[in-house]
């Protein structure tokens, strides 16, 4: 998918909201747990019941390692679903890789290649050639990790360094880098204070937005800063959505909570 389609979608729907898959077999109602595949089952329903709300959905990877062999055959059968049921819808393999060229180019391949994700979320530590590989896939994109939600982000991506903190010199130095085009960037929704300088140095580029509910986050602080002329968010709910309810009407009950974040989406929208 190329950054136009995306940007139509968002246009069409009234809506930036992606949807985590973070598939925990404790959570998910009890009947699902007697079927051949209860996370794909789950992830079915819940993509049928809210793909008309949101834009993008965000399997986290680990969540599906966790289950060896079984969860990948459910994450290879969640992806093939919504590429071959809703093409239009944005994928992210919330995967956090980065390792040495050579093996980041075999993770590339993997997610973009094999499972074909339209994006992938990478760690920044190595440097450029641990990166450049994922970048190298065109109509692919490469979710750098900026500024991120949890309590210990800022151990280090807050860290003054002579000219500027850490995260800034992450954006900067990233932007640099052979077909940077293909770069978005995770910034957290519970550091909305930081949007107004991340804007500054990246304000082309999307941004994917986790910590929306859960984890405390507010839609409006992070719109304030964070929305460009593209939109150019991509705001993430996971817990808040998908276990809106362990009960049957679970895809019922995170319809309404996709609902309500699309509907805040759209007043936001309008006002722009």
């Amino acid at each position: 998918m190329n950054k136009q389609k995306l940007i139509e979608q968002i246009k069409k729907k009234q809506s930036f909201l992606c949807i985590g898959l973070d598939v925990d077999l404790d959570k998910i109602p009890s009947y699902l747990l007697a079927l051949d595949n209860p996370i794909f089952e789950f992830n079915k329903q819940i993509i049928d019941a809210t793909h008309h709300l949101a834009v993008a959905y965000k399997p986290n990877i680990a969540f599906y390692e966790a289950y060896g062999i079984k969860g990948w055959q459910a994450l290879q059968k969640t992806i093939d679903y919504l590429n071959q049921k809703y093409p239009e819808i944005f994928t992210i393999a919330d995967a956090k890789r980065g390792d040495i060229g050579n093996t980041s180019t075999r993770y590339a391949k993997a997610f973009f290649e094999d499972l074909n994700f339209d994006s992938i979320t990478v760690a920044p530590y190595m440097g450029s050639d641990s990166v450049e590989p994922f970048l190298a896939f065109e109509n692919k994109f490469t979710i750098l990790l900026a500024l991120t939600s949890n309590i210990g982000g800022l151990d280090f991506q807050g860290l003054q360094t002579d000219t500027s903190k850490v995260y800034e010199k992450v954006l900067k130095t990233a932007l640099s880098w052979k077909n940077s085009h293909n770069l978005m960037f995770v910034v957290g929704a519970t550091r909305p204070d930081y949007f107004k300088t991340i804007r500054e140095i990246a304000p082309d580029n999307f941004l994917l937005v986790p910590g929306i509910g859960a984890q405390g986050g507010n839609l409006q602080d992070v719109c304030k800063y964070g929305l460009n002329s593209d939109i150019g968010l991509l705001v993430n709910s996971s817990r808040g959505i998908i276990y809106a309810s362990k009960g049957d009407d679970f895809a019922e009950k995170a319809k309404e909570k996709a609902l309500e974040l699309q509907q805040e989406m759209k007043k936001i929208l309008s006002l722009q």
